[in-house]
């Protein structure tokens, strides 16, 4: 605890808290999250500890349901978008040739395209679910993961300890998965907060504009969606989940950038 900066604390201790809240939802949540309990936009009191929304639902309880949705989406996501990237970026460094300038150049005509005009043109033609929001999202930024793990594994392609390997006759599969892996951990681990933050506020965006997570179920982007009138009058009810968002990406940003901090050159190899 000594060696972690303030600022890696606050994030940690944010971050947890954000991740145990969304695990503990519905033991913690005080009504259900499409239970409507009072009046529209009521004010908060010792019942309704921040307000209640557009239709009279208690807005802490869709908070903690929106933010279990997003922390869920968002992290599936991310993990979809690493799994897929790196390996693919492995596979190109290693093999080379003609792999490697197809798997290239198909990323990068799809990292011409603006994502969020990809997704939504994919999502308005596709179901609107989860499983798809997951995919349609992991499998747009694992592009960009691509592109770090095929620069970083070219690196490391090079290096004695992975001529060895491959002097040795060990495989493709060997040279990715216990070579290149290991010492490409430190900058994947670093970049994984950042793609994190990318996809809350991706899945926030979509969900704003009406194709995220469909009603009833609640995420933090449609909760300022459904209470976005209210501002007019003055009601926070949208600004609740707008805070939720920064303070979520500011948390995870601090964890990162802590990371990166501590793994900014590329650890030496296991020496075969």
């Amino acid at each position: 605890m000594k060696n972690i900066p303030i600022s890696a604390l606050i994030g940690l201790f944010f971050t947890g808290l954000y991740f145990l809240t969304a695990l503990l939802a519905p033991w913690i949540a005080p009504y259900g999250m499409g239970e409507i309990v009072g009046d529209v936009w009521e004010p908060s009191s010792s019942e309704y500890l921040l307000g209640t929304d557009s239709i009279g639902r208690d807005l802490l309880s869709r908070m903690i349901y929106g933010g279990r949705t997003t922390i869920f989406i968002a992290t599936a996501a991310t993990i979809l978008s690493f799994v897929t990237g790196s390996v693919l970026g492995f596979l190109a460094a290693v093999v080379g040739g003609w792999i490697d300038q197809v798997l290239s150049r198909f990323v990068d005509l799809m990292m011409s395209i603006p994502t969020l005009i990809f997704a939504l043109v994919v999502l308005s033609v596709t179901p609107v679910t989860i499983p798809m929001l997951i995919l349609v999202m992991g499998l747009l930024d694992a592009t960009r993961v691509y592109r770090l793990a095929r620069a970083v594994a070219v690196d490391i392609n090079v290096m004695d300890y992975v001529e060895a390997a491959k002097l040795r006759g060990e495989g493709r599969g060997w040279i990715i998965f216990r070579e290149i892996l290991p010492n490409a951990l430190s900058p994947l681990v670093a970049e994984l907060g950042l793609r994190f933050i990318f996809m809350v506020l991706f899945l926030s965006t979509l969900s704003f504009l009406g194709l995220g997570v469909q009603p009833p179920e609640a995420d933090w982007g449609g909760i300022v969606k459904e209470n976005k009138e209210g501002i007019v009058y003055g009601i926070p009810a949208a600004i609740v989940p707008a805070v939720a968002i920064a303070t979520l990406a500011i948390s995870v940003n601090l964890v990162a950038d802590w990371v990166l901090n501590r793994t900014t050159s590329l650890k030496g190899g296991r020496g075969g």
